[in-house]
């Protein structure tokens, strides 16, 4: 079984091969059941086969029929190019006569040009009896007539010239022509029209008349150059038609001759075709009458498939199955058991042999062994189970015994480990949340907010906190509003400059930098409001009020010692000082950012700012007296001017 273990791998590689080619067997038996289901349109394509056929047969014996006619055709066509070369021949000095024929007519139209600019550059005189009349305008007018018919006839026959040539040279020539008519026709009609004028005796048109001169110096103009070119461009071009009409002329009697030698050949191949063709009308027709059979075959055919495949592919996915899960594991088993044949056989065999000899020959002392043991437990067992009670007793004793407890314990421990213990018996583990590694850098905050203080405190003591109004014309808020946003402008400046010196010069951690800018920035805004506020609306008691403020606000915000440490007093005013709420925010943004007690200290801070804002909107008398002693500075200034 081992031996042939390749063999049945390889089989079984092949059972999973065609399990993979399963979509493949499945789009197989699909086009076959198409095949069955579209078998009548094949039918049809036989028929329409068929048809075709007898419509070739037909055409191919309707040639055949015809082939002498064509013969005589040729023959004819042969005999008619050989008299067209002579008629080429005879005619050559018809072609040597074009060239002057056409000059002589170009110096006819020029010589009509001129004549008839001769007469329109008359119309400029304005001396009346020097101006051609009406009769002469209509010779001319007919003379150009004439021009035109000339040119027309010469642009039609190089016309008919350039078509045999493969370049066409002429064309440029041919353009020139007809663009010349299209002026000659147009200088017809302005005359026409000065002819009417001068009949009815009104006023010649000047626009006309330079129309007219300036169609006469083009065409004259067209004619020259036409003329200039006539020896190097059109003469060598009718030579050139001439020579490719004979050509032409001698091709066509070359191949008349060469088909009229390949009629015999055309008849054989005509043979050939009608006979493949009768073969093939009757292969069809064999077919078409074969189509039933085959139909039934077919048929047949897909539907045991149908029938089939489902079973074939299910019974080979469980097949595969088994392959991929089970052969694997019923190989090793295979090996182990050939493995165990070969080697562990024979020692089990010997073993066997060896309990067999046991048995026969040992197995009576084993029974005398045994009946010596049951002698003892019967007799000698009684007195020693009283040994081991008092032997446990004793252990019992023992073991209530601390001393012998802990002497115990002692020895069979580590002396290291215990000394170790008793020299520190409480290990420390520290674990850090939002570290800050120095003192300065955690004080911070408090001197930050401290000098956001002192700069409003000195900021309202340096600038003036009352805005110059004249006449009364803005109101107190306005007032209060315009000159608020001043001291916050400063007071942002400054608290950039505080952050940025603390981070840049003094080198102070900060966890999150960004957010201690913002965050000064706020604390800023809110104490340059607060006190504004208070020098607004009580002038300079304000100041002292603002100072006592921080006095109060330094003890009471915890931005040195836990509040927990201070007395009741201050323990109680903390809740209500905007020192703690600002402290508390720069103090994130320094160890890093708790945002919940962040946001907490923010909606403290700008609820500081609306009730400053409140109160100074709310409190109009100081506002009023405000406007009033800004409006009477302006006014004692405005006397003193």
């Amino acid at each position: 079984m081992q031996k042939y273990w390749p063999q049945i791998n390889a089989a079984a590689s092949e059972v999973l091969a065609i399990q993979g080619r399963i979509p493949d067997i499945q789009k197989a038996v699909e086009r076959i059941r198409e095949v069955d289901e579209n078998f009548g349109h094949v039918s049809g394509v036989i028929q329409t086969a068929l048809d075709k056929t007898n419509k070739a047969l037909s055409i191919v014996t309707a040639a055949e029929q015809d082939l002498d006619k064509v013969s005589q055709i040729a023959g004819n066509g042969i005999e008619l190019a050989e008299g067209l070369n002579q008629f080429v021949d005879s005619s050559e000095k018809a072609f040597q006569a074009i060239g002057p024929t056409i000059r002589q007519n170009l110096l006819l139209v020029q010589q009509i040009t001129n004549a008839a600019g001769d007469v329109f550059a008359q119309l400029q005189n304005s001396d009346l009896e020097n101006l051609p009349t009406a009769e002469d305008l209509d010779r001319i007018a007919s003379r150009l007539g004439i021009a035109v018919k000339l040119v027309d006839s010469m642009s039609e026959l190089l016309g008919k010239i350039d078509n045999l040539l493969p370049s066409h040279p002429l064309a440029d020539k041919i353009t020139q022509l007809n663009s010349v008519s299209d002026k000659l026709q147009l200088q017809i009609r302005l005359a026409g029209i000065m002819s009417d004028a001068i009949r009815r005796n009104t006023t010649l048109p000047a626009d006309v008349i330079a129309q007219l001169n300036t169609l006469s110096k083009d065409i004259s103009s067209g004619i020259g150059n036409f003329l200039n070119t006539y020896e190097s461009d059109i003469s060598p071009a009718l030579s050139a038609g001439a020579d490719k009409l004979r050509s032409i002329l001698s091709t066509s009697a070359s191949t008349l001759q060469g088909a009229k030698d390949r009629i015999p050949d055309i008849a054989d191949i005509l043979a050939s075709a009608k006979e493949g063709i009768t073969f093939g009308q009757t292969e069809l027709t064999k077919i078409q009458s074969d189509l039933p059979q085959i139909q039934s075959k077919i048929h047949e055919i897909s539907e045991t498939l149908a029938n089939k495949s489902e079973g074939f592919i299910q019974a080979l996915n469980t097949v595969s199955s088994l392959i991929r899960n089970d052969l694997p594991k019923l190989g090793n088993k295979l090996n182990e058991a050939a493995d165990f044949v070969r080697n562990d056989l024979p020692n089990a065999e010997k073993q066997i042999g060896k309990a067999s000899e046991f048995v026969q020959n040992q197995l009576p002392e084993v029974e005398k062994g045994v009946h010596r043991v049951a002698t003892l437990v019967r007799d000698d067992l009684p007195a020693l189970e009283s040994a081991i009670s008092k032997a446990a007793d004793k252990l019992r004793e023992v073991e209530g015994n601390n001393q012998f407890a802990e002497l115990a314990k002692l020895l069979r421990g580590d002396i290291e480990e215990e000394s170790a213990f008793l020299a520190s018996p409480v290990q420390i583990k520290e674990q850090q949340l939002y570290p800050i590694p120095n003192y300065g850098s955690a004080m911070s905050p408090f001197y930050g907010v401290l000098s956001l203080w002192v700069g409003s405190t000195l900021l309202i003591s340096l600038l003036r906190a009352e805005a110059e109004n004249p006449e009364g014309r803005f109101r107190g808020y306005e007032l209060y509003l315009g000159r608020l946003a001043t001291f916050l402008t400063i007071g942002l400046l400054q608290a950039i400059c505080v952050t940025l010196g603390d981070i840049l010069i003094l080198g102070t951690y900060v966890a999150d930098k960004l957010w201690f800018v913002l965050f000064a920035m706020l604390v800023s805004a809110v104490f340059v409001t607060i006190t504004y506020t208070l020098l607004s609306v009580f002038g300079n008691i304000g100041k002292g009020i603002a100072i006592i403020f921080m006095v109060f606000q330094f003890s009471s915000s915890g931005g040195t010692f836990p509040i927990s440490m201070t007395s009741p007093f201050f323990q109680a005013l903390n809740p209500f000082m905007p020192f703690t709420y600002a402290i508390s925010l720069l103090r994130e943004s320094v160890g890093g950012i708790l945002w919940s007690t962040a946001i907490k200290d923010i909606l403290w801070l700008c609820m500081f700012i609306a009730l400053s804002l409140i109160v100074a909107l709310a409190l109009k008398r100081p506002l009023s007296s405000l406007t009033k002693r800004s409006a009477e500075n302006a006014k004692r200034t405005k006397i003193i001017a």
